[in-house]
């Protein structure tokens, strides 16, 4: 699910993103990307900078991608950061071992963890999302959109089509 680490369900403010939107946005930070490269390679952190990665590699021409696997959510609640899976030697040697040349990409930098984690390990490498919340706003090189700290984003691969009341009772 998207993210709002650190406040309640009933504190979170949401934000629905769709498909067309979220292939828009990561058209924006691709138009952005294009003026800072050329990049050798997209590092997608898992599991939500799949989708953008692959649209930004496309958009971009790349064909070397590759993943960082970090998991530190379950469900909504954020927990210890864990690399499941580094980048491969292969893709570390086309970023001189330091990320120089490479390009980070994940859906939202919240708290700004996950963000920490990886500049530590590719400190060099040029890192971008597509949403940028305040805490985790600093770690990152380019973004898209900022939203609040308590907001939730409820990314397309999340949600489904489903009715939705009126906001006032018996209006419907």
């Amino acid at each position: 699910m998207g993210s709002g680490a650190e406040a309640s369900v009933a504190e979170r403010r949401p934000f629905p993103v769709s498909w067309d939107q979220f292939h828009r946005d990561c058209r924006a930070l691709t138009w952005r990307l294009n003026a800072v490269g050329p990049f050798h390679a997209v590092v997608a952190i898992t599991r939500g900078g799949l989708v953008p990665a692959a649209i930004v590699a496309r958009e971009l021409g790349l064909r070397v991608i590759d993943t960082i696997c970090v998991a530190s959510y379950a469900h909504d609640k954020q927990g210890e950061l864990q690399v499941l899976k580094g980048v491969s030697e292969q893709t570390a040697a086309l970023g001189g071992g330091t990320g120089k040349g490479l390009l980070i990409v994940d859906d939202l930098v919240d708290t700004g963890k996950t963000g920490r984690m990886v500049r530590d390990l590719l400190p060099d490498a040029h890192f971008a999302t597509v949403y940028a919340k305040p805490k985790g706003k600093p770690l990152v090189d380019t973004f898209i959109t900022e939203v609040s700290q308590d907001t939730w984003i409820f990314f397309p691969w999340d949600t489904g089509l489903s009715f939705q009341p009126p906001l006032k009772d018996g209006a419907a």
